[in-house]
């Protein structure tokens, strides 16, 4: 256990974290998602939410400010018709605490999702049961005046 990190940091996801470079990408993604299909690295926390998860990530990775949003969504399919999911604003919540207030959404198609997913860093697959509950997230660069904090 260290100090200063949130419980859900574990060593393998601190390293894989700590490995991936600006630009990489990682998915944080719910119970439903094929990780295993495509994921290059999947780490499983079945009993975490990706809300839990999201806010714990954000405490340790810069998102990307450059290059168009540093987080994407998978994008409402036309046949489900449920509207715009009540998770989504739990995201923008967490994003908005963890300093990234005005940050827009990037929606993906669902299997375009999946396809990019391909490429991603890793896969941190949650428990979490609400529909649309994933997103990825492209980590940044530490700036200077972080490093002095």
């Amino acid at each position: 256990m260290l100090l200063g990190l949130p419980h859900l940091l574990t060593g393998d996801l601190l390293k894989i974290l700590s490995d991936m470079g600006h630009g990489d990408e990682i998915v944080i993604a719910d119970a439903n998602f094929p990780a295993q299909r495509y994921g290059q690295r999947v780490l499983h926390f079945p009993a975490v939410s990706t809300v839990e998860m999201l806010r714990s990530v954000l405490k340790v990775v810069p998102l990307d400010h450059l290059g168009g949003s540093p987080v994407c969504l998978m994008e409402v399919a036309k046949e489900d018709d449920c509207g715009v999911p009540a998770i989504w604003s739990l995201f923008k919540r967490e994003l908005s605490v963890a300093g990234y207030v005005d940050t827009k959404f990037d929606l993906i198609e669902r299997l375009n999702f999946y396809e990019r997913s391909k490429t991603a860093f890793a896969v941190i697959q949650t428990g979490e049961m609400a529909l649309y509950g994933n997103l990825i997230l492209r980590k940044g660069v530490i700036k200077s005046k972080e490093i002095a904090k």
